[in-house]
């Protein structure tokens, strides 16, 4: 299915937020991912199933000063 990260349209295979993150190697702390707007707890993310033409957005927190 095709879906929406960050803007850009990518195709992926994953059902639920859990294999997307799996799928993109996202780090296990610092990341915070909204689907259609909407904030999803990590917790949440095993169960949140994806559909086609989602909007997710990938927020990875950066140190800096």
């Amino acid at each position: 299915m095709t879906i929406q990260i960050n803007n850009t349209p990518t195709e992926t295979s994953a059902a639920t937020l859990q294999a997307l993150a799996i799928e993109l190697n996202l780090p296990e702390k610092g990341v915070a991912v909204a689907v259609n707007n909407t904030m999803i707890p990590r917790t949440d993310w095993e169960s949140h199933t994806l559909e086609e033409g989602a909007q997710v957005v990938i927020i990875k927190a950066a140190c800096g000063g």
